[in-house]
């Protein structure tokens, strides 16, 4: 009985050191992976980073503006909600691109008559309905909740509107000509680079909260010029068309640029046959 007990209990602590190396070499694997990922490393340091470069701005202001937030009803909303709107239009064309490269299906697509211009605009609309979709019922439910009326902007909403969702397709074009360049390990880009922008676009705060040196990098984007023409309105009851102007400018630099990195990235893996090997 007791030798049966014996030879029991012995495996366990030798089947022990094998689970381990095991259990090592996987955790070992994902290491290598990261070291050989710079956006994976990024994206560790990345999220609490911003968010407290964020929400130490938004503190800035209000320490200093107690009445701000009683100067308009729902102007936090409005801002989340135009906020939204450039988010969901950058990660909605990120998204139809990623899902034709998880589904392996871009070598497909480029042996088709379908052009890469033709493929791009595909994704530019249905960024647009992915975007329209997720803004439109929160816009609605902050009317029923909050008494917060984003329509309330008039006319200047189309031009808000079409600005940052065209913002979002330029920095999704971005992040897919990354995608092609470096291979599925920079698909974490794709949640990661518009979030970088958001300290800069003074979503919550006026530009002048930012330092000066701030100050130049958010007028060079076109979503702070949205965000300080929607609290012009919202504050002031004016409509700054120069506020417009500026953005418009800006938006199609930006839209122009992520185009032809897109499509010149394109152009270069259908070239070099990578379109087959986009992966880890």
């Amino acid at each position: 009985m007791n030798a049966k007990t014996r030879t029991v209990s012995t495996p366990a602590p030798r089947a022990l050191a094998p689970a381990l190396t095991r259990i090592g070499a996987m955790v070992l694997r994902h290491v290598y992976l990261m070291r050989t990922s710079w956006p994976r490393l990024f994206e560790l340091m990345y999220w609490p980073t911003v968010q407290m470069i964020l929400w130490g701005f938004i503190t800035r202001f209000l320490l200093t503006n107690s009445s701000y937030i009683a100067q308009a009803a729902g102007l936090l909303i409005s801002a989340v909600l135009l906020w939204d709107v450039l988010f969901r239009g950058q990660l909605g064309l990120s998204l139809s691109f990623l899902e034709e490269v998880w589904s392996r299906n871009l070598g497909n697509l480029s042996v088709s008559p379908l052009r890469p211009s033709e493929f791009l605009l595909s994704l530019m609309v249905m960024s647009l309905l992915r975007t329209l979709i997720g803004v439109l019922p929160a816009a609605g439910l902050a009317i029923v909740f909050f008494e917060a009326n984003l329509f309330a902007l008039g006319l200047p909403l189309i031009g808000f509107f079409t600005i940052l969702l065209m913002f979002g397709w330029a920095i999704g074009m971005m992040v897919c000509a990354l995608i092609l360049r470096v291979g599925q390990g920079a698909e974490s880009v794709a949640w990661l680079a518009i979030f970088l922008l958001a300290p800069v676009s003074a979503i919550y705060y006026p530009v002048s909260v930012l330092p000066d040196w701030l100050q130049f990098l958010a007028w060079s984007l076109p979503s702070a010029p949205v965000f300080e023409g929607m609290r012009a309105i919202l504050i002031d009851g004016t409509t700054r068309l120069d506020l417009m102007a500026h953005a418009l400018g800006l938006v199609l630099v930006y839209l122009s640029i992520g185009a032809g990195l897109f499509l010149y990235a394109f152009h270069v893996a259908r070239r070099r046959g990578l379109l087959l090997q986009i992966g880890e």
